[in-house]
């Protein structure tokens, strides 16, 4: 191959993806490339965001662990704007045991990766509430990390929190798929998949742009969604036969010993509580009924202590 010489024009890659772009026939996906300023600075008011991953030896927060963490600050608007992004907080850990292939085939962590790491809990605690405290915690499938944070450290139990993952309508907004990894294609980028910081930089860029359909940003309508509280309600000792019918409406079975009776549960609006337990009286127990309930806010939601 001929080498450059200094008299030779490198070619315009960016030309050159915009012509393929245009013809209808090639879509480009773009390398995701970390910035610190996403919009600009007017001086409206601001709040502090933090955006978490972790990797995990398993899924069962009970007994795996913390392999990898990784928590990117940012400054976002009341109107989901985001503003600037701070520097991450990205640590590996050694767990107990041998990692299992298969998380090291997912994330590319093993066992000679993490040989003598370790994660303070007293430095994430000071990094989450020091100066720049996170008001609000997002993570993309917050029921998953939420759970293994709280147990690693208390600051994580105190703080409002959001998933990017479930309270945005991406299929609404024409995404096939909730995925990271997806959600980044259907964006028209590409990144390193399933490391912690690559992870926390892809969502916070999600969150930032303008949605295909509502031209709304994803952070403005997360904010919505984490601002609205919600009731849960635990149809206790209902019917065996009517199991399929309460899936169908949306509840689901709380059977792996969080808090809450052994039943199956749904979190509605709280205008629409007197509606649902008509239904569960009128259509399930067929007789009235006092059945457990428990209001939910950004501050207690996808925690394993409801």
């Amino acid at each position: 191959m001929k080498a450059l010489s200094a008299t030779d024009v490198l070619p315009d890659h960016e030309a050159m993806a915009d012509a393929l772009q245009a013809t209808g026939r090639y879509r480009i996906l773009r390398r995701l490339a970390p910035r610190c300023e996403l919009s600009m600075d007017d001086g409206s008011p601001k709040r502090n965001g933090l955006l978490v991953d972790v990797e995990t030896t398993g899924l069962d927060p009970s007994h795996d662990e913390i392999i990898e963490l990784a928590m990117v600050p940012f400054t976002y608007g009341l109107d989901g704007r985001i503003f600037r992004i701070g520097e991450a907080f990205d640590r590996l850990r050694q767990p107990a045991g041998p990692i299992p292939a298969a998380v090291t085939a997912l994330t590319g962590i093993n066992d000679e990766a993490v040989a003598g790491k370790h994660i303070e809990p007293a430095e994430v605690a000071a990094f989450a509430d020091g100066a720049t405290a996170a008001d609000l915690v997002i993570a993309h499938n917050a029921a998953f990390d939420r759970r293994f944070l709280e147990r690693f450290s208390d600051v994580f139990a105190h703080k409002a929190w959001a998933c990017s993952m479930s309270q945005v309508d991406w299929a609404g907004e024409g995404f096939e798929g909730t995925k990271l990894g997806y959600l980044a294609m259907g964006a028209g980028f590409f990144y390193d998949r399933h490391r912690a910081v690559s992870d926390c930089l892809a969502a916070i860029e999600l969150l930032a742009a303008p949605l295909p359909k509502s031209g709304r940003t994803g952070l403005n309508i997360l904010l919505q969604e984490a601002r609205r509280p919600t009731c849960r309600i635990w149809a206790e000792n209902s019917p065996f036969a009517v199991k399929d019918h309460l899936k169908r409406r949306g509840y689901r079975w709380n059977g792996d010993g969080g808090a809450g009776p052994k039943a199956w549960y749904i979190d509605v609006d709280d205008g629409a509580v007197e509606q649902e337990l008509a239904h569960l009286r009128n259509e399930i127990y067929r007789r009235d009924v006092d059945l457990p309930m428990r209001r939910i806010t950004a501050y207690d939601r996808f925690s394993d202590r409801i």
